[in-house]
Formats: C-alpha cells, structure tokens, sequence
C-alpha cells in the first residue's frame, strides 16, 4: 500500500498502527492526523529508535494488507471472496450466498 491510502483513511489504521507499536497513543495518533513526518517523528520519540530504524518499519508495514474497511469496493470484495476459497469445502460456490444458515445472533447459548 502507499502512504496516500494511510493519510486518505488515517482512523482506519488505528488499529494495525498499535498492533505493530504498542505503545502508540489514539490521542496523539487523532493529532498526526496521516501526517508521514510528524508520524515517523511520533515513532522515533515513542520507541526511542534511530529514525532510519523505524523508517525500515514502516517500509515494512507499509507491504502489509489495507483494513478492509478502508477498501469497500466490489473487485476489492470479489478478490478477497475468491482468495477465501481455501476454507470453502469442495463442490460449495465461494460467492453463493449462506443466508439459508440464518444468523448468529439467532442461536440459543
């Protein structure tokens, strides 16, 4: 992914941001607000690492999949259902639609 898709979905990325640096503050990420600099500034004071350190990681992060809520489009959506394929039992339509199962919300505990 490129930085834009970061900056354009900032929120979005709250989460994969304190998984790969834990110690990441929402409020303070609120404030970067998608800023590249001020984002690898933030890190480098956070984890007390060299500024090409964390830029290596962020390299690094930046290879990673885009949450899929920032990605809501249907050739987005029918690549991932095809991709799930692997976990869909043999003679079953990856794209068919399990409405039949009904809902989880539905079952008794």
């Amino acid at each position: 992914m490129k930085w834009h898709h970061v900056q354009a979905n900032w929120a979005a990325f709250y989460e994969a941001i304190m998984d790969k640096w834990p110690d990441a503050d929402e409020s303070e990420l609120d404030e970067i607000d998608g800023d590249q600099r001020a984002f690898l500034a933030y890190l480098v004071d956070v984890t007390g690492q060299e500024p090409e350190e964390i830029r290596e990681e962020l390299r690094e992060w930046l290879v990673g999949e885009i949450p899929s809520d920032v990605v809501m489009d249907p050739v987005h959506d029918n690549h991932s259902i095809a991709l799930s394929s692997k976990f869909v039992n043999e003679g079953e339509d990856e794209f068919s639609d399990d409405a039949r199962f009904g809902d989880d919300s539905d079952k008794d505990d």
